[in-house]
């Protein structure tokens, strides 16, 4: 899936729990999209990581479709959520970045299956194997 992504143009992410009406008010939008975003479970999920780092342009929306801003507007905000190195958001190579780091990345991610747990994370370490899925 990471080079998948890689390969893609662009990543558009709905946040079906963020709703831009929290958005409204006296406060510059700006200020306000920052924390919004920041509390999407969207965070959690396991793919969440590969779509973060291998995708150069990820645009987020509300569950309004409302466009909350893009990878690099939010940089910040998606490195202090995920704590993901920002050199990683912005396309370093995985190389740089130490296991344990990476590992971190990884940490308290959910998945609907059990080996995407593991397979999320393969690209992450370089590491290349065929997918199996059980039958449940």
């Amino acid at each position: 899936m990471f080079r998948w992504y890689q390969r893609a143009q662009v990543c558009y992410v709905y946040l079906s729990d963020v709703s831009s009406s929290v958005l409204e008010g006296d406060s510059p939008t700006s200020l306000r999209r920052k924390p919004a975003i920041r509390k999407s479970k969207w965070f959690t999920r396991g793919w969440t990581l590969q779509e973060l780092i291998a995708l150069a342009r990820v645009e987020f929306f509300s569950k309004e479709w409302n466009s909350l801003g893009d990878k690099q507007s939010v940089l910040l905000t998606l490195h202090e959520r995920t704590g993901i190195a920002v050199r990683a958001l912005e396309g370093s190579p995985m190389t740089i970045f130490t296991i344990e780091e990476r590992m971190l990345w990884a940490k308290g991610r959910e998945t609907t299956r059990e080996e995407d747990a593991a397979y999320s994370l393969l690209d992450i370490f370089d590491i290349y194997m065929p997918l199996i899925y059980s039958k449940r």
